[in-house]
């Protein structure tokens, strides 16, 4: 007959004339070495994407006081990692490269509290508390999220693009029109935002070419009107870049009639296509509303269909897509969330008869806002 003692760890043995025997202890699992730590997978909020509106939501919401984690994915930095001088950022005299700029971002963000991890989201789970950021390697919880992936323009798929993306090659006329000036220029596309692009790198260019596949423009008559009304633009129907072509920047432009088949080549030293925008929210499907081109749909603000996710920048951003206004969005992510943070506190502070924590009090509410815009 055997009986254990837990207190011991040892093995009793009981005689049969009711003396005790105690056997060797029982081998205890060693402690795990003091260097190792489980890895931290819940946080209060995780921003997912790593732009201007990202990294800006990171500096509002970790200055809040709010234990913040920011997956950049494999390609941290956003468009502007693959910009050459960007000269309409406010507070650089000279301009400033798009990689600096983010870099510059990032660490500024690590600096207040971010936690930085490049690692790429996979999955979500909006439906219940917590919500769930998976990614190849770690299932993250957090209480608020903030999607910031942004969106990708649309390519030509042409190898000359490719090599010369940011040599020339552009997708933002605001961005980078003024590099240009007294240059000639390719726009490829046909509709409002192709014609809207068209009309303002007139402002730089004595020839802007508009190429467009089809017979006919898809903008509306109004931007039709107007472009085809300018001296400084020449349309090209009926026709495709076949070929962008240079030494280090675009030299020259190889547009194909596709009714006749002939090639016309066009000195140019910019390209900016212009076919429109996907943004980045497969990843999202079926978890927050999304418009028909697949926009993530805002109300009250950065407030997503899903409660307590929020969106900023290019991801619901049809209409600016500029790093401005991108991190404006991250900013306003951030306040909505540090917002709904505080009255969830205070909603659990009041049903469970107990204050809302210290740390929520302190990051909250329009006194954060005012500070973080001190």
């Amino acid at each position: 007959m055997m009986a254990g003692s837990e207190a011991s760890g040892s093995t009793v043995l009981l005689r049969r004339d009711g003396g005790e025997q105690r056997s060797a202890p029982r081998p205890q699992a060693p402690p795990p070495p003091p260097d190792v730590e489980r890895k931290k997978t819940r946080y209060e909020v995780i921003i997912i994407g790593a732009g201007p509106a990202g990294y800006t939501a990171g500096i509002y919401c970790s200055r809040a006081r709010h234990d913040t984690l920011l997956l950049s994915g494999p390609l941290p930095g956003g468009q502007l990692v693959n910009t050459t001088e960007v000269e309409n950022y406010p507070g650089f005299k000279a301009g400033v490269m798009g990689p600096d700029l983010m870099a510059d971002m990032r660490e500024q963000a690590k600096a207040m509290g971010t936690t930085m991890l490049d690692e790429e989201a996979i999955d979500v789970d909006f439906r219940r508390e917590p919500l769930k950021v998976l990614t190849s390697g770690e299932e993250y919880e957090a209480d608020a999220v903030i999607i910031c992936t942004g969106a990708s323009p649309r390519k030509l798929g042409l190898d000359g693009e490719r090599d010369l993306a940011g040599r020339g090659v552009s997708y933002c006329a605001t961005c980078d029109g003024p590099f240009f000036r007294d240059k000639e220029i390719v726009v490829v596309g046909g509709g409002d935002s192709a014609m809207e692009e068209a009309t303002f790198l007139t402002k730089f260019s004595p020839k802007v070419h508009v190429v467009h596949r089809r017979e006919e423009l898809r903008a509306s008559r109004i931007m039709q009107e107007r472009a085809m009304a300018n001296p400084r633009i020449a349309m090209h129907l009926s026709c495709q870049v076949a070929d962008i072509r240079g030494e280090g920047s675009v030299s020259e432009v190889v547009v194909r009639n596709s009714r006749t088949g002939r090639d016309e080549t066009i000195r140019a030293a910019g390209v900016f296509v212009a076919i429109g925008h996907d943004p980045n929210t497969s990843l999202f499907a079926g978890q927050v509303e999304t418009d028909g081109d697949g926009y993530v749909v805002v109300r009250n603000g950065t407030e997503t269909s899903a409660r307590g996710v929020f969106a900023a920048g290019d991801v619901h951003d049809r209409r600016y897509r500029q790093a401005i206004t991108a991190g404006g969005y991250g900013c306003m992510a951030a306040l909505d969330v540090n917002r709904y943070l505080d009255e969830r506190s205070e909603a659990a502070g009041g049903e469970n008869g107990q204050p809302a924590s210290a740390g929520a009090q302190e990051g909250g509410g329009a006194g954060t806002a005012a500070a973080a815009g001190a």
